[in-house]
């Protein structure tokens, strides 16, 4: 799904949309070729389903102009795990940025474009 830069590029971009509009804090995240790992901690303003559908919605808008497409970006649905204690944010974080050293897509975390973390600089 994201083996372009710039698909993967879209994606981040709307995750950060994401956070400027108050809808989450984003606190980790992954896009890899053909799924999303995102740590975040929700805003006021939407709940978790309407957090996760706009995002969804906008990044696969945008992906599918690009192609020229109206062809589906996303599985329906997703997964979720709530954080109970803050103490594992940093180890979840860690987690989810080294996905493309597990999936052996690089040798290096550094390597990779399309991650983030608050702790990780």
């Amino acid at each position: 799904m994201f083996k372009d830069l710039w698909l993967g590029r879209i994606v981040v971009s709307t995750l950060r949309r994401a956070q400027t509009n108050g809808y989450a804090s984003t606190l980790a995240f992954v896009v890899m070729p053909d799924h999303l790992h995102w740590l975040m901690q929700l805003g006021l303003i939407k709940e978790l389903s309407e957090t996760v559908r706009w995002v969804k919605s906008r990044s696969a808008l945008a992906v599918n102009q690009q192609r020229d497409s109206s062809a589906p970006v996303w599985q329906r649905g997703f997964f979720d795990n709530a954080i109970r204690r803050e103490a594992d944010l940093v180890a979840l974080s860690r987690y989810i940025v080294a996905n493309p050293l597990r999936a052996r897509l690089v040798e290096s975390v550094g390597d990779y474009p399309h991650w983030d973390a608050v702790w990780m600089v």
